[in-house]
């Protein structure tokens, strides 16, 4: 039996994701009005015949179908782009974390405490507190409510750093550091996967 949380997004763990979650709804309510719409109007065209010789033009439903798409595209629109500027946001971190991909793990580093750096591999056995392909045996721990710069790079191929709960997914690129906003309004344990394919070991790279 296929539970709710397997077909839609996991629960938010970052006032980002909230946004997101907020977001998706309101283009599916949107979604939801278009097609219930046509499909009325389409049937309604398939059990009647709606013919008039004489009718050659029609300046007010050509009005129409110019102007509500554009609305609709609007309404969509003034979200959207203020969801990208906030999650380029980052102002006055409180604290940078930088994550290193490599084939086929991760290294973290706190970049505002010396020698503070480690690795962090998938762990190779299933236990009660651990899940399959999902935990490691080193955690990284962030602090919640608290605004954090993630700095993520690579060593060899393209990795991508994503933690859907809280809404970020960052490409770690080789020879380059890409910097994302990160804030946790819960505390619980979080888990993600490298979401790019990587090579062979590709999907063992937990977060």
């Amino acid at each position: 039996m296929t539970t709710w949380p397997n077909i839609y997004l996991q629960d938010s763990a970052s006032p980002l994701m909230e946004q997101l979650i907020l977001f998706h709804d309101h283009i599916m309510l949107i979604l939801m009005m278009i097609v219930t719409t046509v499909s009325y109007i389409m049937i309604m065209l398939f059990f009647n015949k709606y013919t008039d010789r004489n009718l050659l033009e029609g300046q007010m439903i050509e009005l129409i179908w110019t102007v509500t798409p554009t609305m609709t595209l609007f309404f969509i629109a003034t979200p959207s782009l203020r969801l990208l500027y906030l999650m380029d946001e980052i102002n006055s971190p409180m604290m940078t974390t930088k994550a290193v991909g490599h084939q086929w793990y991760w290294t973290y580093e706190y970049s505002d405490f010396n020698d503070t750096e480690f690795d962090s591999y998938m762990m190779n056995k299933e236990t009660i507190n651990e899940l399959r392909l999902l935990d490691v045996d080193n955690r990284m721990v962030l602090p919640s409510n608290t605004f954090i710069r993630m700095i993520v790079t690579s060593t060899d191929v393209i990795h991508s750093w994503t933690l859907p709960s809280s809404g970020v997914k960052i490409d770690g690129t080789p020879g380059r550091l890409n910097q994302a906003s990160l804030m946790l309004n819960r505390n619980g344990l979080l888990f993600g996967q490298c979401s790019e394919i990587c090579g062979t070991n590709h999907s063992f790279m937990p977060i």
